[in-house]
């Protein structure tokens, strides 16, 4: 093989190898467009969990804080009912004792006869 021959196979070699490399770089150039693609997508998801979670925890705390107002509506509803029947109870009492004042009076006025 002459030098000229030998120097042209050496540059065609260098230019399949150049155009490999060139077609290579091309593909990490792709890949990474598609990696940085990727991650937006995913940071954009999270941000759409993050606001998801946030609206989620609001609505809870708020039906918390409507169960918590409620329940208080509730045990002043029953401690007044029960205040009420209480004092139903007390002048039901009341009476009964005088029911048995009068009684004992009566008695005691029919054994004096």
């Amino acid at each position: 093989m002459t030098a000229s021959n030998e120097l042209e196979a050496r540059v065609a070699a260098l230019e399949a190898r150049l155009g490999q490399l060139a077609a290579d770089a091309r593909a990490a150039r792709e890949e990474a467009a598609a990696a940085r693609h990727l991650a937006a997508a995913r940071d954009r998801d999270i941000a759409d969990l993050g606001v998801k979670v946030d609206a989620n925890r609001a609505a809870i705390n708020a039906l918390g804080e409507q169960t918590r107002e409620r329940f208080d509506v509730l045990e002043r509803k029953v401690d007044n009912g029960f205040a009420e029947v209480r004092g139903k109870l007390d002048a039901t009492a009341a009476g009964q004792q005088q029911i048995v004042g009068l009684l004992n009076t009566l008695i005691g006025q029919q054994d004096s006869e």
